[in-house]
């Protein structure tokens, strides 16, 4: 079954989903493997490593493969994960968000309708702004 598995151009060992790595160098979004002494880490990169990480792809492997420490793999996933779980966390068309902005578009429309209210009184009234209040 090895046999096979190797003629089929996987890597026995690896899991199911994972990629072959080709004299030491991974292929991700058209780059391969590690990043020059010049080059960072793109956030396309980082997603790529996060996904085959959580497709169960071996920390160790993707660290030795990629050149990049086991702390920071996980890191990027820690971050990944949180990321994944505030999006989820979002309500589209939240009713009370509905109703709330409501409310303050109203507020602010009732608020102008005072101030011209008030800009309009002081200019119809006979005694002006300079008036005493004894």
């Amino acid at each position: 079954m090895a046999e096979e598995k190797r003629e089929m151009g996987e890597v026995v060992g690896l899991t199911e989903g994972a990629r072959r790595a080709t004299g030491g160098k991974h292929t991700t979004g058209g780059q391969v493997g590690p990043l020059k002494p010049d080059e960072r880490w793109s956030m396309r990169r980082k997603r790529e490593v996060v996904l085959r990480l959580l497709r169960g792809e071996s920390v160790q492997l993707l660290s030795r493969e990629l050149g990049v420490e086991i702390y920071r793999l996980e890191q990027w996933r820690s971050k990944a994960l949180v990321g994944i779980e505030t999006a989820l966390k979002e309500r589209e068309g939240d009713p009370l968000k509905k109703d709330l902005d409501q409310a303050m578009k109203r507020i602010g429309e009732l608020s102008m309708e005072n101030e011209l209210l008030r800009m309009r009184v002081e200019k119809q009234s006979p005694f002006g702004k300079g008036r005493s209040r004894k």
